[in-house]
């Protein structure tokens, strides 16, 4: 008996119908956006073969769960859960590479961005006009009146900080919203970084002009659901890629916050210390080493918070990194010594082999705690 059956066109099997169009919306706490969005792109996209990857950190709130049940009924939609891994653009890397289409496109999941120009962009690029589109709100026919003054001026300030400081070109470098040629992505995915929340300015600055980019207007809409993700760290986060696409990557945002939280580790053993021999009355070996294991300590916590807040430790998870980080700290000190007693010998300045002892010891404690406290799992 012959099987009669008709599937549906966005079902069919890819085989007889090539994928056009890959969308990646990375997600975290968005559980009450995602299914919104798909059926939005559904009706943005008629006659066109496409496919939604969401990208989920492990939202607590069970978004990645949504996205599943989403695809049991529409094998268009996927999901990709991330483990011990934050950030957005390293989301949206990550996403791009799982990919099979030709074409990638990056939205938010808070249903802000303009679904209905993802028709207009794939065009674009289909017939050759662009290998970058991106929906901009700067633009004539782009709004972006939905944020507040606080917001419109952080934005407007790193746009214009973007393209003095990186020669970027385009108006809106800040966008979260645009369409690719996922073969010119690959070309230039290992240059990229997976920290911050800037994935199309990290992709525009590493281009460096070599991209065919066309810009569309549209209105930047009002959240909905859930929080914004946006905080006093994305600040950070920008400075720190557009420091790394100045120096061609060879200084790193992170290396840095490590420096400062180290120097702020000094003062607080000073003050251990002073206050062990002076309240306290305290032999100065036993000051001493009250001091350091003080300092040792708010490193630790002040890195946890800040420098590795993308891979913070969490629960056990924390007395296991604190104990590692004594470790580390320690075969750093002896480092730092070891180093600086080398270069006095060598030539009796005491300022430079001070500093020369210091900086190995932060480049000793840097890299250790990448590898054992903090590392990537």
């Amino acid at each position: 008996m012959t099987d009669t059956t008709i599937m549906p066109p966005q079902v069919r099997p890819r085989a007889s119908q090539p994928l056009q169009l890959s969308v990646i919306v990375p997600t975290f706490n968005e559980r009450d956006n995602v299914a919104t969005l798909f059926h939005r792109i559904d009706k943005a996209l008629p006659g066109v073969v496409w496919e939604a990857i969401f990208v989920d950190d492990n939202s607590p709130d069970g978004t990645w769960d949504v996205v599943r049940q989403l695809s049991h009924d529409d094998p268009r939609a996927r999901c990709v859960r991330r483990i011990g891994r934050r950030g957005l653009s390293g989301a949206c890397i990550e996403g791009i590479l799982a990919s099979s289409a030709p074409c990638v496109a990056v939205i938010d999941a808070d249903l802000q961005h303009d679904e209905t120009q993802l028709a207009k962009m794939l065009g674009l690029i289909e017939r050759g006009e662009a290998e970058l589109v991106v929906g901009s709100r700067y633009v004539e026919g782009g709004s972006a009146d939905s944020f507040n003054r606080q917001r419109l001026g952080a934005s407007q300030f790193a746009t214009a900080l973007a393209k003095r400081a990186l020669g970027v070109a385009i108006a809106d470098p800040m966008s979260g919203f645009f369409m690719i040629r996922r073969d010119k992505f690959e070309q230039i995915a290992p240059q990229l970084s997976i920290q911050g929340f800037k994935i199309l300015l990290d992709i525009v600055a590493t281009a460096r002009g070599e991209l065919r980019t066309i810009e569309i207007p549209y209105t930047f809409g009002a959240r909905l659901h859930g929080e914004s993700k946006l905080d006093s760290m994305v600040a950070l986060d920008f400075l720190g890629l557009v420091l790394a696409k100045l120096t061609n990557d060879t200084v790193s945002l992170r290396f840095l916050l490590f420096a400062m939280v180290g120097s702020i580790g000094l003062i607080v053993h000073l003050a251990a210390l002073y206050l062990a021999l002076e309240a306290f009355h305290l032999a100065f070996a036993e000051a001493q080493a009250i001091g350091a294991l003080t300092a040792m300590t708010s490193n630790f916590l002040l890195n946890n918070f800040l420098t590795y807040r993308d891979q913070r430790l969490k629960g056990f998870g924390i007395l296991r990194g604190l104990l590692l980080f004594y470790l580390v700290c320690g075969v750093g000190l002896m480092a730092n010594v070891g180093v600086a007693f080398s270069v006095y010998d060598q030539e009796p300045i005491w300022w430079l082999a001070g500093a020369a002892g210091a900086l190995m010891g932060v480049v000793w404690n840097y890299a250790m705690s990448g590898l054992f406290v903090w590392r990537k799992r």
